[in-house]
């Protein structure tokens, strides 16, 4: 008996150590995966992601993969289960990610021209066609009165800015027109003879629902600025402002290689929380976590021109430098004005 009994603890000691062990080794690995949304996963951004994961692996000697995508939810779930170490998401998508696994949290945002998180924003854009424009005007007042009836383009139903804050502002001044005092987010999501919209479309990125709209496919489509900077130019109007007209450039990548010359007027702009680089704490020991916050912080990033990418610079990159942008640490709180769009 009495061996029996010591047999069973010696056996449950080595599990607890074992399980101790294996504890205390998580995250000491020799290969990094980063996550990357559709927008960020052309080929046009190689060198920029690259870039990236070159600086990571000379700071911590440790390798770095990329793992691009081609749909939201794949590059959400792949940090939330431990297949991903860090992700480039935007603030629904981390929001999401954290819901599934509350170890995966926000490490870094770029911050705004001041260097700090107080204009640390980008903007959620609705466009239509610029030949189609004069529906969209009251006057000299833009309007979204004339959106409903229509074919519409969101992103992704996991993007930031393109569908939790376009929908929210699209129910918000709907709803308090009678006929459509019970419109919901959810009556968005598909098109149809009774439905709000006649068509919804998703481009899967913020370039796949620009050219949607460019390409006639849809009649207003939501994206954001920063994903379609590095393809449009500013040909009338005002940076970031309704009535501002967007022309694709000539030498403009895919997708918008097929959309040459087109051009696009902004009947709505909204102010979006940036995007930030996120890690699973389960995957990425303490000691490893304080090596990343350190490297993504330094002025080695902040002054790589792959990475802020200079305002007169023909490189296709993730970010502008127009003056103190660099990446800031940020911590889960910052996010929750984009969790209060969806009580």
């Amino acid at each position: 008996m009495k061996k029996t009994l010591l047999f069973l603890l010696s056996l449950v000691m080595l599990v607890v150590f074992a399980g101790c062990s294996a504890s205390a080794g998580a995250g000491d690995k020799d290969t990094l995966t980063i996550a990357w949304l559709p927008n960020e996963s052309g080929a046009d951004l190689t060198e920029a992601r690259d870039e990236i994961g070159k600086i990571i692996e000379e700071k911590t000697g440790k390798k770095v993969e990329h793992q691009t995508t081609t749909d939201y939810i794949v590059a959400i779930e792949a940090i939330a289960n431990g297949n991903a170490d860090l992700a480039f998401l935007g603030a629904q998508g981390y929001i999401e990610a954290h819901n599934k696994n509350d170890k995966v949290l926000p490490l870094v945002v770029p911050s705004g021209a001041s260097g700090t998180l107080d204009d640390a924003v980008y903007y959620s854009w609705l466009a239509v066609n610029k030949d189609n424009v004069d529906e969209y005007q009251n006057g000299d007042e833009f309007v979204i009165d004339s959106i409903q009836g229509k074919k519409f383009s969101f992103v992704s139903n996991s993007s930031t800015s393109g569908f939790k804050v376009p929908s929210t502002g699209i129910v918000d001044y709907f709803s308090k027109m009678g006929e459509f005092k019970d419109l919901t987010a959810e009556d968005l999501l598909e098109g149809g003879e009774d439905k709000f919209f006649s068509e919804v479309l998703y481009g899967g990125s913020h370039q796949g629902s620009a050219v949607n709209l460019l390409s006639g496919k849809a009649d207003v489509a939501a994206f954001c600025d920063t994903c379609v900077n590095n393809y449009v130019e500013l040909a009338d109007g005002e940076v970031n402002r309704p009535g501002a007209v967007y022309k694709v450039k000539s030498d403009a990548a895919e997708p918008f290689n097929t959309v040459v010359g087109k051009e696009f007027s902004l009947i709505s702009v909204t102010p979006v929380l940036n995007a930030p680089f996120v890690i699973n704490t389960e995957t990425v020991n303490e000691d490893l976590q304080a090596q990343l916050l350190e490297v993504m912080t330094s002025d080695e990033i902040t002054n790589n021109e792959k990475v802020f990418v200079p305002e007169d610079s023909e490189f296709s990159g993730l970010f502008k430098k127009t003056a103190d942008e660099r990446l800031v640490e940020v911590e889960d709180a910052w996010f929750n004005p984009i969790r209060e769009l969806s009580k």
